[in-house]
C-alpha cells in the first residue's frame, strides 16, 4: 500500500483496515492501454458505472481516457499516462540546421538533419511491441489508421495498404537505408536507444517521456558527462507530412477493477486512492513516469524534475491510441512481423502484406 498518498491520512488509514480486514478477492490489475480491450470483451474487467465514472475521467487526459474506454464504458482508470517525445541534441541540431524547439520538424527533416550532422536518428527498430508503437504513430500522424473498426473483432478491416500505411512505410524504409540509421537498428529497443543516442554519434531520437529524468538520474551517479544532460532538447513527435500534426504515441498503465471480486466497492475505493491528483504526483516525481491527470503537471516540484511538463501533457492530451481491438496481441505481432527487418520494408507492398497477414491471423488463417 505504499503507493497510496500520504496525505488524506485518515482517508488511506481507513482504507487499509478494510483491506485488511478482506481476502485477497477484491482484484484490481493493471493494464497496459493496448490490452483493455481484450480484458474487457473477454469479461474480465468491471466496468465504472455512471456514478462512479466521472470520478476516474474529471481532469484526466483525452488520450489515456480515450484509451481506457470500451463500447462506450470506462473499463478500467487511468493511472499514469506515457506518450513519446522527439528528444535531440542541441549542438546536431544546430549543425543541421534545425530548431525543433521553435517550429514543428517532420520525420524528412530529422533524417536528412541527421545525415547532414553526421549523427543518427534514434528509434525502436526490434522485433517487439516498441516497433509496433512506432508504426501505428506513423500511421496515426498521416492521418490513417492500422484497423478500421476494430471494436468488431475478427471482422475488423486492416487498412495499412492505404495512403497513410504507405507514407508510414515510407518513412520507416528512408531511415532505415539512411546513413542516419542506427548500425542495431533492427534490435533496437528503448534503452538501447537510449545509450546511442547520449554517445557521440546522438543526434536525434524519439522516445518515451522517462529519457530526461533517466539521463538526470546517471548524472547525479557520475556515470554521464553533465554536458551531454546540457545538450538535450525536447519538442514534439515528428510529423509525417508538413501540414498534418502528429498524434504521438500512447502508453501508460490502467487500473481495472476485476469483473469476478466479491468486494466491487472496496475495489473501487482502492482504485480511487491510487489515481488521486497527489498518488500520481507521486509516482511521477520517483518513477519518471508521467501522470493521467493534468493539474499534476502544474506541481513546481513536477515541473523543476520535468521541464518539458508542458510538452508531456499536450503530447499525451494529443495522443493515438493503439488500436482498440480485443485481438491487439495478433494484430501487433502480425504487423511487427510483416515490417521486420525495417530495412526490408517497401512501401508499395508491405502495408499490404500486412493486411494479408492480419486478415489470415484473425480468421485462424494463419498461426503465427
Amino acid at each position: 500500500m505504499s503507493t497510496l498518498p500520504n496525505d488524506a491520512s485518515a482517508q488511506r488509514e481507513q482504507l487499509v483496515r478494510r483491506l485488511a480486514a478482506k481476502d485477497r478477492s477484491i482484484a484490481i490489475m493493471s493494464l497496459d492501454p493496448p490490452f483493455v480491450a481484450e480484458f474487457a470483451e473477454a469479461g474480465f474487467l468491471r466496468p465504472f458505472t455512471a456514478d462512479e465514472a466521472p470520478g476516474f475521467t474529471a481532469g484526466v487526459l483525452t488520450g489515456p481516457v480515450e484509451g481506457a474506454t470500451w463500447h462506450g464504458s470506462l473499463v478500467a482508470a487511468p493511472f499514469y499516462a506515457n506518450s513519446q517525445l522527439l528528444w535531440y541534441r542541441k549542438s546536431a541540431a544546430a549543425r543541421a540546421g534545425l530548431d525543433p524547439a521553435r517550429s514543428p520538424v517532420t520525420w524528412d527533416e530529422i533524417i536528412a538533419g541527421a545525415e547532414k550532422a553526421g549523427t543518427t536518428t534514434e528509434v525502436q527498430g526490434a522485433r517487439y511491441e516498441g516497433y509496433m508503437v512506432l508504426i501505428s504513430a506513423l500511421v496515426a500522424s498521416a492521418g490513417g489508421a492500422v484497423l478500421d473498426r476494430p471494436e468488431a473483432g475478427r471482422d475488423a478491416r486492416p487498412t495499412l495498404d492505404s495512403p497513410a500505411g504507405h507514407r508510414a512505410a515510407e518513412v520507416i524504409a528512408r531511415l532505415a537505408h539512411s546513413r542516419a540509421a542506427d548500425p542495431g537498428l533492427a534490435t533496437a529497443e528503448e534503452e538501447g536507444a537510449r545509450a546511442a543516442f547520449q554517445s557521440p554519434r546522438g543526434g536525434f531520437m524519439t522516445n518515451w517521456a522517462y529519457v530526461y529524468g533517466a539521463a538526470s538520474e546517471a548524472v547525479a551517479s557520475g556515470s554521464l558527462d553533465r554536458a551531454v544532460l546540457a545538450d538535450m532538447g525536447w519538442a514534439r513527435w515528428p510529423r509525417v507530412d508538413p501540414d498534418r500534426p502528429s498524434r504521438p504515441p500512447l502508453g501508460g498503465i490502467d487500473i481495472g477493477v476485476g469483473a469476478f471480486t466479491r468486494h466491487p466497492g472496496l475495489a473501487v475505493d482502492a482504485v480511487r486512492c491510487l489515481t488521486t491528483v497527489d498518488s500520481q504526483r507521486r509516482y511521477m516525481l520517483k518513477s519518471k513516469n508521467p501522470a493521467a491527470r493534468a493539474a499534476v503537471y502544474d506541481d513546481a516540484e513536477v515541473r523543476r524534475v520535468f521541464p518539458m511538463a508542458d510538452l508531456i501533457r499536450e503530447s499525451i492530451g494529443d495522443a493515438a491510441p493503439r488500436a482498440k481491438t480485443p485481438y491487439y496481441t495478433d494484430v501487433s505481432t502480425a504487423v511487427v512481423r510483416t515490417f521486420h527487418p525495417p530495412a526490408s520494408v517497401r512501401p508499395e507492398r508491405t502495408p499490404a502484406a500486412a493486411d494479408r497477414l492480419v486478415t489470415g491471423v484473425l480468421h485462424d488463417k494463419v498461426l503465427l
